[in-house]
């Protein structure tokens, strides 16, 4: 086919196209497809401006090639197809009624949606559906640091990291903001154990158990030197924690004004078309 069509091109081009030889119709036809016909009037805008001829010809040759095999392949659908089948116009109508009704459902969520959450909202619904809560992965409170190996002050570093005292966590950020490649200290949040993972070499075959066996540890490699220690964790299968819920309660929260919300259009628009007299129900007599 694309040699066929490159031919084609090549002399339309040489003979500014040829007329539709089948119908007495004057505009030009680039190709035929049965009794479905593709003007030249049809191929406007679709080279860029600036295009080479041999680009120009590549790109309207893939086109006419794309509109035949549309066409072929519609009318083999045509063919084998029941009546039935091919009758789309309900679909359609029920495409477009669910398009429209869609569109001005969204415009209503953009311009009356209340997208706040208070802290107290988000902890009275964890309170009220805790058991919908559960983990589907290991986390952990955790801090780590990566150092290049060569950095300076290791063993202090190593005292400062073991050290609950609040004067030598200040001196590890303020080292690790000379020194360190990456670090981590926000010890209140929960983390996926998978994150750990991607930012620290640890190889483990089971989770679980790593997690209840270890604490403190140092992996060095050949570059870097790691310090990880875990606060704290939680098994999957286990309670989710409500600070590691916030974000997945609010959008919860939120998508339920949203329902409520277009719910809430539904019945006032029929009680609205009722009292109008808009509506009228024939239903068969029992």
């Amino acid at each position: 086919m694309r040699s066929l069509l490159g031919c084609i091109f090549l002399f339309a081009t040489s003979c500014n196209y040829f007329k539709d030889a089948d119908t007495n119709n004057d505009q030009r036809v680039v190709a035929k497809v049965n009794d479905v016909y593709l003007y030249v009037d049809e191929l406007n805008n679709i080279v860029p401006k600036g295009a080479s001829r041999t680009d120009s010809l590549k790109i309207i040759g893939e086109y006419v090639e794309s509109w035949v095999m549309q066409q072929v392949v519609l009318k083999k659908a045509e063919d084998n197809l029941s009546e039935e089948q091919k009758n789309v116009d309900k679909k359609l109508s029920e495409y477009r009624n669910s398009l429209i009704t869609y569109i001005y459902e969204r415009e209503l969520i953009q311009q009356d949606l209340d997208t706040s959450v208070s802290a107290q909202e988000i902890e009275e619904y964890y309170n009220s559906h805790s058991n919908n809560f559960q983990l589907k992965d290991n986390i952990i409170k955790v801090l780590y640091l990566k150092l290049p190996a060569k950095a300076p002050k290791i063993e202090k570093v190593r005292s400062w990291f073991k050290s609950q005292n609040p004067k030598d966590r200040k001196l590890l950020e303020e080292y690790c903001y000379q020194f360190a490649t990456d670090y981590y200290f926000n010890d209140e949040e929960w983390l996926l154990f998978d994150e750990l993972q991607t930012k620290i070499p640890i190889k483990t075959y089971d989770q679980e158990q790593f997690l209840r066996n270890n604490r403190y540890l140092e992996v060095p490699d050949s570059t870097f030197i790691y310090f990880v220690n875990i606060k704290g964790f939680k098994i999957k299968e286990s309670s989710s924690p409500l600070n590691f819920e916030r974000d997945n309660i609010r959008n919860l929260i939120i998508n339920k004004r949203k329902l409520d919300l277009v719910r809430e259009m539904e019945k006032t628009a029929y009680e609205k078309a009722i009292k109008n007299n808009e509506v009228k129900i024939w239903l068969p007599k029992k």
